[in-house]
């Protein structure tokens, strides 16, 4: 369940905020713009999830890899570089 809402936790708090901007821009009578708002609202909530949603990498079996070694007792040296 903690894995779930860790991967998903921007779902989760984009519905949340999805909600809270129906709510208030829908509520009394809206109007054109109001509904424009909230449809640029959702379309940002969409993009940035296509843009930031977890992928699969290649690396990600080198990671299994690692963990198994890990687990397994016996001694691993890992290091760590960066580009910068």
């Amino acid at each position: 369940m903690i894995l779930i809402f860790r991967q998903y936790s921007f779902v989760f708090i984009a519905l949340g905020l999805l909600i809270v901007a129906g709510l208030v821009l829908l509520s009394n009578k809206p109007k054109w713009n109001d509904y424009l708002a909230f449809g640029v609202i959702f379309a940002g909530l969409i993009t940035a999830w296509v843009i930031l949603h977890p992928r699969q990498t290649p690396l990600m079996d080198d990671a299994k890899m690692v963990r198994d070694m890990i687990g397994a007792g016996t001694p691993v040296l890992l290091e760590f570089q960066s580009p910068f």
